[in-house]
């Protein structure tokens, strides 16, 4: 049984739940997201599994789960991108967090409190398909437009947060 770990909208520790209990029931709980930038500022976006039980066969960031009660949330994020697309990657910086709220047909919800990491990757993904259904490098400029075109193919989470993330890493690209 996996639990996550609940929060105030301050990211405070209220408790621990287990996981579809808490989508079933509304109750904020902790979040990652992993984003991932190859050495060309190409984002790497996976195809959720089409057996995923919320959001199957959409776009989203690399990866993204939960952190462990008692496991630091960096160990959680590095295993989860080992575990979802098979890399080894440095200690991910935390670029910010943020709380969203999204409702599905299938009676379950996301409220998360979401703490979205970035990490610089060049290397092969060997993606369990267990969890992905497929992976693409994706052009930061092209993706910025079809987020706009086609919102419908991608995870409410990262329609919530990819824009934040491509407006910070533009200005560090500005600041170069």
């Amino acid at each position: 049984m996996t639990e996550v770990i609940l929060v105030d909208i301050f990211d405070n520790f209220i408790g621990v739940e287990e996981k579809l209990k808490a989508h079933m029931d509304k109750h904020l709980h902790r979040a990652f997201s992993l984003f991932v930038i190859d050495c060309n500022g190409n984002m790497l976006l996976q195809r959720r599994s089409k057996a995923k039980y919320h959001s199957p066969g959409l776009w989203a960031n690399a990866c993204c789960s939960h952190p462990l009660p008692d496991k630091d949330i960096i160990e959680c994020v590095r295993e989860r991108a080992h575990e979802e697309l098979g890399i080894k990657i440095d200690v991910p910086s935390e670029m910010f967090n943020f709380v969203y709220y999204s409702e599905f047909n299938n009676g379950l919800t996301e409220y998360e409190l979401d703490h979205v990491y970035i990490v610089n990757y060049t290397g092969d993904i060997n993606f369990n398909p267990n969890e992905v259904d497929s992976v693409e490098w994706v052009n930061i400029d092209d993706l910025s437009k079809n987020l706009v075109s086609n919102p419908q193919k991608y995870c409410t989470w990262f329609l919530n947060c990819c824009p934040k993330v491509i407006e910070i890493l533009n200005k560090k690209c500005n600041k170069l």
